[in-house]
């Protein structure tokens, strides 16, 4: 007879409305956090690799792929928001015990992230010749900028049951498969890329008084290395991750389940309801990141460099919190779905501050360690200080950044995104993007780095206010005071 982990055991009290104390609610914060926490870093890790290994072949190899970032990050969101469309909708069935339709949502979301990823794909392949030209780059940057986009969108397709596996198993409840998935493609990422980036080459090194001479192949294929290795990796993982949700998973398996593919009425426009004010969000928001590149690409070679590098650097420190962030969709779409309100905003809000907590963690080890950070990823001395000084200005931003990151986790867990979607889309362009127009000229690389500073803490602070005095899960007044009266013993 199997027995429950403690972490399945808490989901399940908040599913039968079994009794939970805030220190077993904290304890469930942190079961859920820590996988989806190292999942994140090991990410930042394979990118820390990437981008030296890249770095190594010189400015211009790290500005190739430094141009076309923005863009890929808007394909990867594209993709992003279908599984969260599905996932949310996960959350809440599984949170009220509706396991069979958590499946019908599961399985008609398939054939959507098909017909979406090979639209995706196609889009990015007709566009990838003429891409860096396009954002500014110059004709020697240009060709592998155009080869590395070019590769990285034919795996689209897999991105997107990548992401859709991961986002209905952390909804589901099981945070830690995906998460040791990810930590596995950032393994094997790391070492394709190895054999596939960099040329072969000799090694020499003295052990137990005996030189030892070692020959390591490589590919020497320097940029498309590094797609290929991350399309080679994710390729993999997605496989795995798609058979484990759709066979294993006790909340998601299709096996002897039967039911429709095709998308039925309410499912798909509950779907577009929470999804595409988060893709209007993320498209708005990486057509503002690249309205900043174009910003950026005429400062030079070395600019584009520093500011790829430093993003790159900077997310290790952000990337903690968006494994919060999912764990906290997680708790709070279960918790709402159960129609147990005090408990969804207590989740919210432990969610929030401890993401609080981890960033300005990070930010202090950032400001500190800026050279170390730099150093790792470019042997290029102008490009290492110049992201160093914008690294320290960052890190000034992080607290207000982690409270915008779980904040917005949090109001996606419930479905409440169009208010949150137009706050990002209005500190982003009229902040952020202003004032990297206005500072840039006078003030380089730096300038664009502090109107960055200053639109995240602005950011932070209308999330946390939003938090605590809007009714972000729209229920009735009248709802939330019979809970409250019901439930007590069980919510407080």
């Amino acid at each position: 007879m199997s027995t429950l982990s403690k972490k399945d055991e808490l989901l399940l009290r908040i599913r039968d409305h079994g009794k939970l104390s805030t220190a077993e609610q904290l304890r469930l914060t942190l079961l859920l956090s820590f996988p989806a926490i190292v999942a994140q870093l090991s990410t930042i890790l394979m990118f820390y690799i990437d981008d030296a290994m890249v770095g190594s072949l010189g400015a211009q190899a790290s500005a190739s792929i430094g141009i076309i970032a923005t863009t890929t990050w808007l394909f990867w969101s594209i993709i992003s928001c279908v599984a969260t469309g599905f996932s949310v909708q996960v959350a809440h069935l599984v949170g009220a015990n509706n396991l069979s339709r958590a499946r019908d949502v599961f399985r008609q979301s398939l054939l959507a992230a098909i017909v979406v990823s090979a639209i995706t794909m196609t889009v990015g392949v007709l566009i990838s010749g003429s891409l860096p030209l396009w954002l500014g780059g110059g004709e020697d940057i240009a060709v592998d900028a155009s080869i590395y986009f070019f590769i990285f969108i034919l795996g689209t397709p897999m991105a997107m049951i990548n992401m859709l596996s991961s986002s209905m198993l952390r909804c589901a409840g099981n945070i830690k498969v995906p998460s040791v998935t990810n930590v596995v493609m950032c393994v094997l990422d790391v070492v394709f890329n190895f054999f596939l980036i960099l040329p072969s080459r000799s090694v020499f090194f003295t052990f137990l008084s005996f030189n030892v001479y070692l020959s390591i192949p490589g590919a020497g294929l320097g940029v498309a290395g590094a797609a290929l290795g991350t399309l080679t990796a994710e390729v993999l993982c997605a496989s795995y991750l798609f058979w484990y949700a759709s066979t294993r998973c006790p909340e998601l398996r299709l096996k002897g389940s039967p039911g429709s593919y095709m998308p039925e009425r309410a499912i798909l426009r509950k779907a577009v309801d929470i999804a595409g004010p988060v893709f209007l969000q993320r498209a708005l928001m990486n057509a503002a990141q690249i309205v900043t590149t174009i910003i950026v690409a005429p400062l030079g070679a070395i600019a584009i460099a520093a500011n790829t590098l430093g993003i790159t650097a900077e997310s290790l420190c952000y990337m903690p919190g968006y494994g919060i962030g999912e764990a906290a969709t997680t708790l709070v779409g279960q918790s709402y779905g159960a129609k147990r309100y005090r408990l969804t905003e207590r989740f919210a809000w432990m969610t929030t501050l401890l993401g609080m907590g981890v960033m300005t963690l990070m930010g202090l080890i950032m400001y500190i360690a800026a050279p170390l950070m730099m150093a790792s990823l470019t042997p290029d001395e102008m490009v290492r200080q110049l992201g160093v000084e914008c690294l320290r200005i960052e890190a000034w931003a992080e607290p207000g950044f982690a409270a915008s990151i779980v904040a917005m986790s949090c109001f996606i867990g419930v479905g409440d995104t169009k208010r949150p979607a137009f706050m990002n889309l209005f500190s982003m362009w009229f902040v952020r993007v202003t004032l990297a127009a206005l500072l840039a000229p006078k003030y380089g690389l730096h300038g664009v780095w502090m109107g960055m500073a200053i639109e995240l803490t602005f950011r932070g602070v209308i999330f946390l206010v939003r938090l605590k005095w809007e009714n972000w899960m729209k229920i009735k007044t009248q709802s939330l005071s019979q809970e409250t009266v019901s439930q007590r013993a069980i919510n407080e």
